[in-house]
C-alpha cells in the first residue's frame, strides 16, 4: 500500500499497465466481489471495474448498451470530455487521472471505466448500498410526531434533513478519515447562522484524524475529535431523529455525519442538551414543561438517592424523626454499604443482559430479575427492603434519561458518590457533590463550557432550559454559539 505522503501515481495511457496494477492491488479474483470485465467498444479496448453488491444493475447495463452502440469515428483526442459530456447518459460522472483516486472510487461502490489509450478514467457513481428503511428511533420515540429515524447510509441522513430544511445556507461539506477505511463524514451547518470559527474548528479536528480505518464510525470520531476519554460524561449529544437535527442546526450548532452510523453528532453541547427530549416539544407548553420537570426530578434522583440515603443511615444523628423510618427495621450481616453496592452491581448486570437479550426474552428477563432480585433476595435476608426500594428508585431514574451516554455517566458518578460515602458518611456526600460539580464546571466541549448557561450565568438561556417555551418566544440563538445571525426569524 502506497504511504499517503506520497505522490499520486499517475494512470499510464497502456490499458494493459493499468490493469495489471489494479488487479494486483485490488485483489481482483482473489475477492470474489471485486469484479474487472475487459470490454472492446468501437474497436477501442475497455476495462470495467466495480464491486458486486453495490452496482446498480440496470444503469450497468444501460450505460454499456450505450457504449456498445459508440461507432469508432465517434471517439476523438477528447474522448474522456465527450463520454462525460455527451455520451454517457448519467448525472454523477467525473474523470480520474491518478491510481489512488481510482482505487478509492471502485472500493467505495461507483463503476470505474478505464480506456486504452487515454490517461484518465471515468467514474460512473451508480452503486447502491444495503441500507434499511428510515424507521422511527427506539431510544427517541414520541407519542406525537414523525416516525422516520436516521439510517446507516449518510446521503440517506443528509437528505432526511434537507427535507426538513429548505434553506439555501444549508452546507453539506464532505471529508474523509480512515487511511485504509476511507469513511465518508459529512461536516453539516447552516451557512449564515453557525459561527465560522466552530465550523473550521470541526472540520480541522477530523482533518486532523490519523488512524487505519473507523469501524465503530460515530464513537471513533467522537474519541478521536473531542478526547477527555476519562470524562464519563458525554461532549456531544447523538440523534437519530432528523427533527432533532433539524432544530440543532437552526440553532446556530453544526453537526457531523459518519457514514455507516444511524446516529449524528451534535456540536457542542452542554449538559443539559442531554436533560431534553422531543417528547416535550411534541405536546403542549405547559405539558412539556411538566415532563421536562418530571425527568430532571428523576435524573437527580438516579444521582442523588442512593448516596444520600446511604449517608443518612450511617450518620443516623442527622436524620429528621420525621425520616426515621427510612432506617433499616433489621440489622443483616452485610452492611447498607454492601447491600447497594451489590444492588447496583445487580442493577448494572441486568441493564447488560437487556442488551443482548433478544426483544421476544425481554418480558421474561424483567419478571425473573423482579422475583430473584427482588422478593427472594429479601427473604433470604441478603437486602433490606429498604436497600431494595432506593436502588429501584434510582434505577428507575436512569432509564427515563433521554440520553443513553448521560444515564450511564450518570451512573458511574453515583458508584463514585458511594464509595466516597461508605469512606466518610455523610461528609462524603458533601464532598462527592464538590467533586461532582468541579468535574462539570471544569468540562469543556469544543471550547464550550459543559455547565452553560448556569456558568457562565445566562438568564435567558437557563429560563429556557427550566421551562419549554412556546413556540415564537425564543428570541435569540444561543449565545454561547456564537452565531452570525443571533435572532431567529
Amino acid at each position: 500500500m502506497q504511504s499517503p505522503s506520497a505522490a499520486p501515481r499517475k494512470l499510464s495511457k497502456t490499458l494493459r499497465d493499468n490493469i495489471d496494477i489494479l488487479n494486483r492491488e485490488l485483489g481482483v479474483k482473489k475477492s470474489f466481489d471485486m469484479i474487472c470485465r475487459e470490454l472492446n467498444y468501437a474497436g477501442r479496448d475497455f476495462a470495467l471495474y466495480f464491486i458486486d453488491g453495490f452496482a446498480k444493475d440496470d444503469i450497468m447495463n444501460r450505460v454499456m448498451e450505450h457504449l456498445s452502440a459508440l461507432q469508432q469515428q465517434n471517439f476523438t483526442t477528447q474522448e474522456i470530455q465527450i463520454l462525460l459530456e455527451t455520451q454517457i447518459g448519467y448525472l454523477e460522472v467525473e474523470s480520474i487521472d491518478n491510481l489512488e483516486d481510482l482505487k478509492t472510487a471502485v472500493l467505495s461502490g461507483p463503476l470505474v471505466f478505464l480506456i486504452d489509450g487515454e490517461d484518465r478514467a471515468v467514474s460512473v457513481d451508480a452503486r447502491t448500498y444495503p441500507a434499511r428503511g428510515p424507521e422511527e428511533p427506539d431510544l427517541e420515540r414520541v407519542v406525537r410526531g414523525s416516525r422516520d429515524g436516521f439510517t446507516e447510509t449518510v446521503c440517506f441522513n443528509t437528505a432526511l434533513t434537507r427535507r426538513r430544511i429548505r434553506d439555501e445556507g444549508l452546507r453539506m461539506e464532505y471529508v474523509r478519515a480512515g487511511v485504509r477505511s476511507k469513511t465518508d463524514i459529512v461536516v453539516a451547518y447552516i451557512d449564515g447562522i453557525a459561527n465560522p470559527d466552530l465550523v473550521e474548528l470541526v472540520k480541522n479536528k477530523i482533518g486532523e484524524i490519523e488512524i487505519d480505518g473507523l469501524p465503530m464510525a460515530e464513537k471513533t470520531v467522537e474519541e478521536l475529535v473531542f478526547g477527555r476519554n476519562w470524562n464519563p460524561y458525554p461532549l456531544v449529544r447523538y440523534t437519530e431523529r432528523p427533527d432533532v437535527a433539524a432544530v440543532h442546526l437552526l440553532e446556530g450548532h453544526v453537526l457531523i455525519y459518519v457514514d455507516t452510523s444511524p446516529s449524528v453528532m451534535i456540536t457542542p453541547t452542554t449538559f443539559f442538551h442531554h436533560l431534553q427530549h422531543a417528547e416535550e416539544f411534541r405536546q403542549k407548553p405547559i405539558i412539556g414543561v411538566f415532563v421536562r420537570w418530571l425527568r430532571f426530578v428523576a435524573i437527580m434522583l438516579s444521582i442523588f438517592l442512593s448516596p444520600l440515603w446511604l449517608g443518612l443511615i450511617l450518620s443516623p444523628w442527622l436524620l429528621p424523626h420525621a425520616l426515621i423510618f427510612l432506617l433499616p427495621d433489621k440489622t443483616l450481616t452485610l452492611s447498607p454499604f454492601w447491600q447497594i453496592m451489590a444492588a447496583e452491581f445487580g442493577l448494572g448486570l441486568l441493564r447488560m443482559a437487556s442488551v443482548h437479550t433478544p426483544n421476544p426474552l425481554g418480558s421474561a428477563l424483567g419478571l425473573v430479575a423482579a422475583m430473584m432480585i427482588g422478593s427472594v433476595a429479601i427473604d433470604v435476608g441478603f437486602f433490606t427492603n429498604e436497600a431494595v426500594l432506593i436502588t429501584s428508585i434510582a434505577a428507575i431514574g436512569t432509564f427515563a434519561t433521554p440520553s443513553y451516554e448521560l444515564a450511564v455517566a450518570n451512573q458511574i458518578v453515583r458508584l463514585g458518590m458511594l464509595v466516597l460515602t461508605g469512606m466518610f458518611h455523610i461528609w462524603g456526600v458533601a464532598l462527592s457533590v464538590i467533586l461532582w460539580l468541579v468535574l462539570l464546571i471544569r468540562t469543556k466541549a469544543l471550547d464550550t463550557p459543559y455547565f452553560w448557561p448556569l456558568l457562565p450565568f445566562n438568564r435567558a438561556a437557563l429560563l429556557h432550559v427550566l421551562f419549554r417555551p412556546p413556540a415564537g418566544w425564543k428570541t435569540k440563538r444561543p449565545k454561547i454559539l456564537h452565531p452570525q445571525d443571533d435572532t431567529p426569524q
